[in-house]
């Protein structure tokens, strides 16, 4: 069985994450979602949280299943015998650290491919950032993002779902 995982801190899921998701659902066999606890990036949602909102998305999918996880993603994709890491690219700008990621995880352990995939063009220009700043003033972003998503994103910002 082929096991990809998509890491990430998803703070949160947007349609582009989900975009690569079901393009990655087609190329393995089994698909981890892994959510990262970094408190660094101080996220909106607790890991739970995004692990929730991710898992009400993709319930039916059998091969997929979502996770929170700390430390290194090549040790967790070495304890699920996962054989590579899934990176979503949307433009140029973002190859430069995806490539430095994709470097260092391979110094750390070369027997972990990683995979990058382009999501649909309709989500270029998607990120969870740009989606929480426009949540700031106003609930009405509804394209980009899970309905699920945007009810959790409402609740949290104070506006009406």
């Amino acid at each position: 069985m082929k096991i990809g995982i998509y890491p990430g801190s998803f703070d949160p899921i947007t349609n582009g994450h989900l975009d690569v998701i079901n393009r990655a659902r087609h190329i393995f066999d089994k698909v981890i979602v892994a959510v990262a606890r970094n408190a660094a990036k101080e996220p909106l949602f607790t890991a739970q949280e995004r692990v929730d909102l991710i898992a009400d998305n993709l319930r039916d999918r059998p091969n997929i299943k979502v996770m929170a996880f700390d430390g290194l993603i090549v040790d967790l994709a070495k304890q699920t015998k996962a054989v590579a890491l899934i990176r979503g690219l949307r433009a140029v700008s973002d190859f430069e650290h995806e490539f430095q990621m994709a470097q260092m995880n391979r110094h750390l352990d070369d027997s972990i491919e990683t995979i990058f995939l382009v999501p649909n063009e309709q989500y270029f220009f998607t990120s969870s950032n740009l989606v929480k700043q426009v949540f700031k003033f106003t609930d009405r972003e509804r394209r980009l993002i899970p309905a699920n998503v945007h009810a959790a994103l409402s609740k949290k910002f104070g506006h009406q779902a």
